[in-house]
C-alpha cells in the first residue's frame, strides 16, 4: 500500500513522441539537468570503454594525436614542403589539428550515440539528447588532455603570442562547439534511420580536414585564387566552412609567429556571424531531432 501511495503522490507527466511535457521551468534544459547525474555516468563510461582492456589507458588519448601530428608534420610539412614561409610549422599545425580533432570527434561520438546506446532507448524513457550530449562531454575530456599538451609544447617552442592575443581561444573554440553540438544532434537523429550516415560522416569529416588551413596557410589558398584568376567569391566560399573561422581563431591564440597577413579581414567579426548563425542551426537541429525521436525504439 505504501508503495502505491508514493506512486499516487508523484506529478502526473506526459510523455509523446517529442518527449517528456512536465511543463517544467526550463523544459528540456531543466530535464537533463536533472539527469545530469546520468550524464557524467554516460560519460564516464564512454570514456572506459574507448580504452578498455587496454595497457597504456588514457594515454591514447594523447599517443594517437602525436602519431598524426608528427606523420602531417614530416610528410607534409618537410617532405612535401608545405612548412615553407610558415614560422614555428609545429605549432601552425597542432593548434589546427587540435581542433579539428575535437570536432571530429564530437561529430564522430554524436552520430553513433543514438544507435549505440540502442537497449536504452528501447528499454526506458530518458531524454534523447543524453545520449550525443554524453559523446560531446567525453570528447571535450580528451581535447583538454591535448589542449594541454599544446600548451606545453607552445611554451617549450617560446610560440605563444601575447597573453590578450589568447584570448582568442574562448571564441573560437564556442563557435565551433555549438557548430558540432548541432551536427552531432541532427547526424544522431538521422542515423537512426539511416545508417549510412556515420559512414558519409567520415568522408566528409576527411574532406573538412583539408577544407581548413591545417597543414597550409591561408596565403597559399589566397595566392592560388590570384594566380588562376579565380573569381573573389571562392575566397568567401572557403571562408563559410565554421571549422576554418575556429582554425584562424586558434591559430591567433597559439601560434605567436603570425601577421596580419595570415589572416583573412575582420576575423572576429566571422566568429560572430559564424556563432549567431550556429546559435539559429541549432535550434534548428534540435527541432528536427525532437522530432524524429518518437520512432526511435521501432526504428532499433
Amino acid at each position: 500500500m505504501d508503495r502505491f501511495t508514493r506512486l499516487a503522490a508523484e506529478p502526473f507527466t506526459t510523455i509523446d513522441a517529442q518527449g517528456k511535457r512536465d511543463g517544467g521551468r526550463w523544459g528540456k534544459l531543466g530535464e537533463l539537468y536533472s539527469r545530469r547525474d546520468l550524464l557524467m555516468l554516460l560519460i564516464r563510461r564512454d570514456l572506459q570503454a574507448r580504452y578498455r582492456d587496454s595497457f597504456l589507458g588514457f594515454l591514447w588519448t594523447v599517443i594517437r594525436p602525436l602519431v598524426q601530428f608528427l606523420v602531417y608534420f614530416v610528410v607534409l610539412g618537410q617532405l612535401l614542403g608545405a612548412a615553407r614561409g610558415i614560422d614555428n610549422f609545429a605549432i601552425y599545425l597542432f593548434a589546427g589539428f587540435t581542433l579539428y580533432t575535437f570536432f571530429a570527434d564530437v561529430i564522430f561520438g554524436a552520430t553513433g550515440s543514438i544507435v549505440g546506446n540502442a537497449g536504452l532507448v528501447k528499454k526506458i524513457y530518458l531524454p534523447r539528447e543524453i545520449f550525443p550530449l554524453g559523446s560531446i562531454g567525453a570528447a571535450s575530456f580528451m581535447f583538454l588532455v591535448q589542449l594541454g599538451v599544446l600548451l606545453i609544447a607552445a611554451l617549450l617552442l617560446n610560440a605563444l603570442p601575447a597573453p590578450i592575443d589568447m584570448l582568442w581561444f574562448f571564441p573560437s573554440l564556442g563557435m565551433v562547439l555549438v557548430w558540432a553540438t548541432a551536427s552531432g544532434l541532427l547526424l544522431a537523429a538521422l542515423n537512426v534511420y539511416l545508417r549510412d550516415i556515420q559512414y558519409l560522416t567520415e568522408v566528409v569529416m576527411m574532406l573538412a580536414m583539408w577544407a581548413s588551413p591545417i597543414v597550409y596557410s591561408w596565403n597559399m589558398v589566397r595566392d592560388i585564387v590570384k594566380t588562376y584568376s579565380l573569381p573573389d567569391w571562392i575566397l568567401e566560399v572557403y571562408l563559410a566552412n565554421p571549422l576554418t573561422i575556429g582554425v584562424f581563431g586558434f591559430h591567433r591564440a597559439f601560434w605567436g609567429s603570425g601577421t596580419a597577413a595570415d589572416y583573412p579581414p575582420n576575423v572576429g567579426l566571422r566568429i560572430l556571424i559564424m556563432m549567431s548563425v550556429g546559435l539559429v542551426f541549432l535550434w534548428l537541429a534540435h527541432r528536427v531531432f525532437t522530432r524524429m525521436q518518437g520512432n526511435f525504439a521501432q526504428e532499433l
